[in-house]
């Protein structure tokens, strides 16, 4: 990539955070409103460290945590271990079942758990280094959903880059409708053509009547 484009990415990344700002901190306020009981089915994509997942779980709600980035998932069966409605799977969420290469954070090495949360399928992901991935198992998020034969009170998805495939994929199968809440981060201008994609996405949502999916999320 040439520096004028990178540069100009670079400004399209910050003036795309200060106009989401506003509307993530809506989000935020919408997630923090949903109440979750003892009963209720909830799914965190790209859970990281689990600070979501406990969130999720604290009043006893069954939640399916999914997370790939091995390190990451050793702190999430660390902190998660004593909660036993948190169901965990070390693996990636996509639309298809199978094995994958997770790329890292080109700064892993520096310091793995600060930049765990930067791994990613996508290849094509700004701040990745391609030369350096592990293979992980992928789980299609919709069999998955569908095999649980129950409605779905909150999903979380925080993907990498993903985000508008898994959720494309979801409207394919005709199963958002069993979803109650859904809030998804997008990462639009951190991969090469995915703000098409989101735009896109965002008008497909619109035009099914999808008002329960949160594109604003963190």
């Amino acid at each position: 990539m040439n520096l004028i484009r990178k540069a100009g990415l670079k400004c399209l990344r910050k003036l795309n955070s200060a106009w989401k700002a506003p509307r993530k901190r809506r989000a935020r306020q919408e997630f923090e409103a949903v109440s979750l009981r003892s009963g209720d089915l909830a799914i965190d994509c790209g859970a990281n460290v689990g600070e979501i997942t406990v969130q999720m779980s604290q009043h006893g709600a069954d939640v399916h945590a999914f997370e790939p980035n091995p390190q990451a998932m050793a702190v999430l069966e660390s902190v998660t271990r004593e909660l036993p409605t948190v169901h965990r799977h070390a693996a990636a969420v996509s639309d298809h079942d199978g094995y994958a290469a997770l790329y890292l954070h080109r700064k892993y090495d520096l310091d793995p758990m600060a930049h765990s949360a930067g791994s990613s399928l996508v290849a094509g992901k700004h701040n990745l280094d391609t030369n350096c991935s592990v293979q992980v198992p992928v789980v299609d998020i919709a069999r998955f959903i569908r095999e649980l034969d129950r409605p779905v009170k909150l999903l979380k998805i925080d993907i990498e880059g993903l985000e508008a495939r898994l959720l494309n994929h979801l409207l394919d199968q005709e199963l958002l409708g069993r979803i109650e809440y859904v809030f998804c981060e997008t990462h639009e201008f951190k991969v090469p053509g995915l703000w098409r994609q989101c735009r896109s996405l965002r008008r497909r949502l619109a035009a099914s009547g999808a008002d329960h999916v949160n594109l604003d999320w963190a």
